[in-house]
C-alpha cells in the first residue's frame, strides 16, 4: 500500500491520521504541491486532477478522502479479524461529511501575503505549460489544471467567497463546541475517524495564527485541542512538522525550492 501525500495537506493530514490510529503499514510519497510535484506526469496519470492524497492497494487507486479513511477502516477490520476494531456508524460518517464540506483552500490562501501567493501561482503555471509540452497526450488534463489555478486567483478577489468559507468553518466550530460539551469526543466517550477529519482544521488554524479567533474562544474546543495534540498519531503526523521551530524549516525549506527555480527557469 502507498500513500501519495504532503505534511502541508489537510486531507493528507486527515489519512495520515487514520492510517496512524488503525496501525496500518503504509509506503509514504511525499508529493510537494507548493513545488508543483503533483503535476509530474507519473503522477497525473495516476490522478488527473493532481489533488491530494491519493491511496494505492496494488492496482486499486482512491482520491477522495473520506473513500480512502473507510477503506483504510475495512483493512484494519479485516487484519484484526474481526474482533477488536468496528467500523465508523452513521453518526461518524455525518460527521466526516460534515467537515469534509467546508473546503479550506480559499480560507487558506486569503492568510498568505498576496506578493507571495501571486508569486507561488506564477511558478505553478509555468510547471504546468512545461509538463503540458514534455507529455502532450495528457495536455486535456494539463489545460484544465491551468484554468484552475487562474481561476483560483479571480476566486480570491471575491469577499464573496471568503466571506462565505469563513461563515461556513464559523458555523462547524460552533456545531463541535455544542457537541464537545455532551461528549469528550465528537461521537461519544471513544476517538473516531470524526476527530480524525477534525484535527486538521484545528492545527490549519493553529498554522495560520488564528488560535486566539476561532479556538480559543471556545472552551470545550480547547480542552478538546489539548487532548488530542497528546495522542501518539498526531505528534507523529502533525506535531513533527509544525511544532515550534520545526514549522518555519519545513515553510522555508519550500519556499527556497521555488525561489531557486524560478530564478533558474526550471520548471
Amino acid at each position: 500500500m502507498q500513500l501519495y501525500h504532503h505534511p502541508f495537506d489537510l486531507d493528507s493530514q486527515k489519512v495520515r491520521l487514520a492510517l496512524e490510529e488503525r496501525g496500518i503499514d503504509y509506503t509514504s510519497y511525499h508529493v510537494n504541491p507548493v513545488t508543483g510535484k503533483n503535476l509530474d506526469s507519473s503522477f497525473f496519470k495516476m490522478n488527473p486532477s493532481g489533488r491530494l492524497p491519493v491511496f494505492q492497494n496494488g492496482s486499486h487507486i482512491i482520491y477522495k478522502t473520506i473513500d480512502i479513511i473507510q477503506y483504510i477502516e475495512r483493512i484494519a477490520e479485516v487484519s484484526s479479524g474481526f474482533e477488536n476494531i468496528s467500523t465508523s456508524s452513521t453518526e461518524v460518517i455525518e460527521w466526516m461529511q460534515k467537515i469534509q464540506e467546508w473546503d479550506p483552500k480559499y480560507f487558506s490562501l486569503s492568510y498568505i501575503p498576496e506578493k507571495n501567493r501571486i508569486y507561488v501561482s506564477k511558478f505553478i503555471r509555468r510547471v504546468v505549460i512545461a509538463r503540458m509540452s514534455e507529455c502532450p497526450e495528457l495536455a486535456g488534463a494539463y489545460h484544465k489544471k491551468l484554468r484552475e489555478v487562474y481561476q483560483t486567483e479571480e476566486k480570491l478577489q471575491d469577499p464573496d467567497v471568503l466571506r462565505r468559507s469563513k461563515e461556513h468553518l464559523v458555523r462547524l466550530l460552533d456545531e463541535a463546541e455544542r457537541q464537545l460539551n455532551e461528549t469528550p469526543y465528537l461521537v461519544g466517550q471513544e476517538f473516531s475517524m470524526a476527530d480524525v477529519m477534525l484535527i486538521p482544521v484545528l492545527a490549519r488554524l493553529v498554522l495560520l495564527g488564528l488560535e486566539n479567533e476561532y479556538i480559543t474562544c471556545r472552551p470545550n474546543i480547547v480542552e478538546y485541542w489539548v487532548m488530542v495534540q497528546q495522542r501518539p498519531s498526531y505528534r507523529k503526523v502533525i506535531g513533527r512538522y509544525f511544532d515550534g521551530w520545526r514549522k518555519h524549516k519545513t515553510l522555508f525549506k519550500t519556499w527556497c525550492f521555488v525561489c531557486v527555480r524560478s530564478f533558474l527557469k526550471r520548471f
